[in-house]
């Protein structure tokens, strides 16, 4: 079944944000009766009532800045429970919160995307879930370490939140226990502990006519796979090299550890119709020299139309702002012209005419001063 932004397969988040939510008040519901303001809800400050007073707080805002499509800072409200409102009544509360942000999620466009300030401030639908599927997973966990309860999310939860806002964390057997880690609420063999943190949303680079959206590896496993990714392509869906570039985004940083966002994949989303035309992106991060590689390609019907000169060029200019970039290179095949006049389109150079594996190589540099 498609969803309201006419994607089908991949998930919204919604469904997870209502079990989320269930579960957790299923929950605290067995203990409704201690004094909250008197357990502090595990290694936090906070006591569990002020704790999820805040879980609330945090799901609200979400629905309305994602509903409101707030650009610039969050919806200027806050939450606070009536008088006397008991245990029993703040969760409560928290399904009404969780039931909007569920709402907000299934009614948005897949190119919605409102203001949040980590780290590229802003964040689409399934940012937004999973940003309060996390909020809920890990506050329920707080809490029920101070009210004494055993907690345990349901399955596929963990890794929802962990694939889409924890791109930069490399995966566990245990998608929980790797949760718990990357927030600095338990331990894991063989990695350091982690004092701070930041979840991750994804990078959007604006262009002319497109929106570079940087891919999460929840959806580069999609396209792996076969899948969509969660976009409407333009023909028959994404060439071989979309799908190439997004197993290696899974197989070779994400499972690893390597993998950072903002060097990874993105997809060319046209504005005028929401239909994505091909993916451009780095083979990783930026070496000690300052050298970072990009790769391409366009479905069929969309080339010829300056679409992928256009990205290049966007990318190009926001990677070498950055500044651990001095040069980006690109190798292109010998006999592909349309892809050697995008470089030279865009302001790089070829280094030689002599050839190497069938490959002529380019370079942009910044420009120095």
């Amino acid at each position: 079944m498609a969803d309201a932004g006419g994607n089908t397969g991949m998930a919204t988040g919604a469904d997870q944000v209502d079990e989320a939510v269930a579960s957790s008040v299923a929950l605290l519901r067995r203990a409704t009766e201690q004094d909250w303001a008197a357990v502090r809800a595990g290694r936090l400050e906070w006591d569990c009532r002020r704790t999820v007073i805040h879980v609330a707080d945090d799901l609200i805002a979400y629905a309305a800045n994602l509903a409101g499509r707030a650009q610039s800072a969050y919806v200027p409200f806050e939450l606070t429970p009536d008088e006397g409102t008991d245990n029993a009544g703040l969760l409560g509360v928290v399904e009404a919160t969780g039931a909007l942000l569920a709402a907000a999620v299934r009614t948005a466009p897949r190119s919605a995307r409102a203001f949040h300030p980590y780290p590229f401030r802003s964040a689409n639908r399934e940012g937004f879930a999973a940003m309060g599927v996390a909020e809920v997973l890990l506050h329920t966990h707080d809490m029920a370490r101070g009210l004494g309860l055993a907690h345990e999310p349901p399955a596929g939860l963990s890794r929802f939140v962990l694939e889409r806002i924890f791109p930069h964390v490399r995966p566990d057997a245990d998608p929980w226990q790797t949760l718990l880690w990357a927030t600095g609420r338990a331990d894991l063999p063989g990695r350091e502990p982690v004092t701070e943190w930041r979840w991750c949303n994804n990078l959007v680079v604006p262009a002319d006519r497109l929106a570079l959206e940087g891919v999460t590896p929840a959806s580069a496993a999609d396209l792996a796979a076969g899948g969509t990714g969660g976009f409407d392509w333009l023909g028959a869906g994404p060439a071989e090299g979309t799908r190439v570039g997004a197993d290696l985004v899974v197989t070779k940083q994400y499972a690893t550890g390597t993998h950072r966002p903002e060097w990874g994949m993105f997809a060319l989303v046209r504005h005028e119709d929401d239909v994505a035309l091909g993916a451009l992106g780095f083979h990783g991060a930026p070496d000690e020299a300052g050298r970072v590689e990009i790769g391409y390609d366009l479905v069929e019907p969309a080339r010829g139309h300056g679409y992928m000169t256009e990205a290049v060029r966007a990318l190009s200019a926001w990677a070498l702002a950055q500044d651990a970039v001095r040069v980006i290179s690109a190798q292109v095949g010998v006999g592909n012209l349309p892809s050697q006049h995008v470089l030279e389109r865009s302001g790089f150079r070829r280094l030689t005419e002599e050839e190497h594996e069938g490959n002529h190589a380019y370079e942009l540099h910044a420009l120095c001063g």
